[in-house]
């Protein structure tokens, strides 16, 4: 994922502002100066807090909200300029899942599926073979004839994915759709996304305010905070080296490294003097990430090594872990050097006395 436009690109944001109006006059940025190129059949998450901007960023793409400036194009074509036809024409090729399901108690499955097909005009014979073609791509044959009520929270989502891919889309839009599931469900509506996204080739835009989302099946993260994009790249390198404080901070809470109490109550920015221990974070990543390397640094240099915390994960096929320690500070600046040596990155956090 590149910051500027890429006109093989899927979708891009162009310098893409959003202002929304005031009661008593003046206007909110909502979004400002986004670029942003989402390339074909990647999976790109976006992540931010509530009241970000990640929802606006994303019904621009759909034309549900235009840009006050820059532009979004879908497959090259302008969203924000298009006509009613146009615009009809980019929103058969853009389905969209929500946080909530958005589906018509009155109507089934097989007919909540069929919807967006009836609206579009798709000759009735056309439409029965594809609606059972969905409805078993998504596991609910079982299911085709019940209605909402009758249905758990993943089914209900499992109906909107399949709604979402009636009229044969080339990108998906993910509105949150995890964040009302139970972990186990939203586990399996991830890996039924992600299979979707291999087998159809398909491009999905999500947004969340889960890094777990993000590090269970994007390729590529971007990080929004304000209505700017503070950080975007490939999801291993954003997890593996965050830059910002708030990529950092959802990273935190996702792999539940952070300092115990007591030891993050007695952390000074400089060495205290007598007996100290440096405190440090290792991040471990690359082809010697799943090393015993903290074992072999305590034995070729001598050193006692006290973990504090930690935490293994994998992005794809590639794993990567965070363990905070402490070392006796004579002996940190030996330690840091052979981590880097084996292609670990080290952060002092502090010291303790």
């Amino acid at each position: 994922m590149q910051t500027d436009t890429t006109t093989g690109a899927a979708i891009t944001f162009d310098a893409v502002g959003k202002a929304f109006p005031k009661k008593g006059g003046g206007s909110v940025m909502a979004l400002e100066d986004i670029s942003l190129s989402v390339e074909p059949g990647t999976i790109t998450g976006i992540i931010g807090r509530s009241g970000a901007g990640k929802s606006t960023l994303l019904r621009m793409v759909n034309g549900l909200e235009k840009p006050t400036s820059g532009a979004v194009t879908v497959a090259g074509r302008d969203v924000g300029a298009a006509g009613a036809a146009d615009l009809r024409e980019i929103r058969r090729e853009v389905g969209m899942i929500f946080q909530h399901f958005n589906l018509l108690s009155s109507r089934t499955v097989r007919e909540n599926v069929a919807l967006p097909l009836e609206i579009s005009g798709t000759p009735a014979r056309e439409i029965a073979p594809r609606v059972d073609d969905l409805v078993e791509r998504v596991g609910l044959q079982d299911f085709r004839n019940r209605y909402p009520a009758e249905l758990s929270g993943g089914q209900k989502q499992r109906v909107g994915i399949a709604r979402a891919l009636a009229t044969q889309p080339k990108v998906l839009l993910s509105d949150e759709a995890t964040s009302a599931l139970d972990p186990e469900t939203t586990q399996t509506v991830l890996e039924l996304l992600g299979d979707i996204n291999r087998d159809l080739g398909l491009t999905i835009l999500l947004i969340t305010h889960e890094m777990a989302v993000v590090r269970d099946i994007a390729s590529h993260v971007a990080v929004i905070e304000d209505g700017h994009i503070v950080e975007d790249g490939s999801t291993y390198d954003v997890f593996t080296a965050p830059q910002h404080p708030t990529t950092q901070s959802f990273l935190s809470s996702v792999t539940g490294v952070t300092l115990p109490h007591f030891i993050a109550r007695q952390l000074r920015d400089t060495r205290p003097e007598g007996n100290a221990r440096e405190v440090m974070r290792i991040t471990f990543a690359g082809e010697n990430a799943t090393d015993p390397l903290i074992a072999e640094m305590s034995r070729d240099l001598g050193l006692q090594v006290n973990i504090l915390a930690g935490a293994v994960e994998e992005i794809g096929p590639r794993p990567f872990g965070n363990l905070l320690i402490s070392v006796d500070a004579d002996g940190a600046e030996q330690a840091r050097a052979f981590l880097e040596r084996n292609q670990q990155r080290t952060e002092v956090l502090g010291y303790v006395g």
